[in-house]
């Protein structure tokens, strides 16, 4: 059994006003992430995403970081890391995202008109965040060339009325207080 199978078998799930959320080390950072599963990981984004036209790889801050900075290291594409800080330098793009259990004011910077991007994060949940990113990008113009995530959680999200096809490695549900494996392969 491959690692991200196993360890999303044993995450613990915690209940925050009334959505389940495991705990995982790609996107809590505890239990401590072992090196050999982020390795994992990344030989399976660089796989399944289209990267050969991709200019930047840009995620949101803080939990697609070390994914994404593995995936930069790997491929020589640069890294725009999307902040919760303002900086107000020029061409900075300020996006409001929601998730399931929060809200945040975030800001791209590094992204400009005509860049070709792939958007990556830890876990598609409701969508919030990566549609914010996506009407973001759009906004500078920037080209999507492709969007992926390590876990989904099933169920609707706010992509599902995009024309993002969100790629993701596996797909989970948290059933009775457990991750059950819905799609090991995970979408795309």
């Amino acid at each position: 059994m491959d690692q991200l199978k196993q360890s999303l078998l044993e995450a613990p799930i915690i209940e925050k006003n009334g959505y389940h959320y495991f705990v995982h080390p790609i996107s809590d950072g505890i239990p401590m992430l072992e090196p050999t599963l982020l390795r994992e990981i990344v030989i399976k984004i660089i796989r399944k995403a289209d990267l050969e036209n991709v200019d930047k790889i840009v995620t949101p801050a803080a939990m697609g970081i070390h994914i994404s900075t593995a995936v930069s290291l790997m491929t020589d594409i640069p890294l725009v890391v999307i902040r919760k800080r303002q900086y107000g330098l020029e061409g900075e793009v300020a996006l409001s995202q929601q998730t399931g259990y929060s809200e945040n004011e975030m800001y791209i910077n590094n992204v400009r008109e005509g860049d070709r991007v792939l958007l990556l994060d830890d876990v598609l949940s409701t969508g919030g965040t990566m549609k914010a990113v996506t009407e973001a990008l759009e906004y500078i113009g920037a080209d999507v060339v492709d969007v992926c995530a390590v876990i989904k959680k099933v169920g609707a999200n706010e992509l599902d009325e995009t024309d993002y096809a969100v790629k993701t490695l596996i797909n989970v549900d948290v059933q009775d207080g457990e991750v059950v494996i819905v799609n090991e392969h995970g979408d795309g």
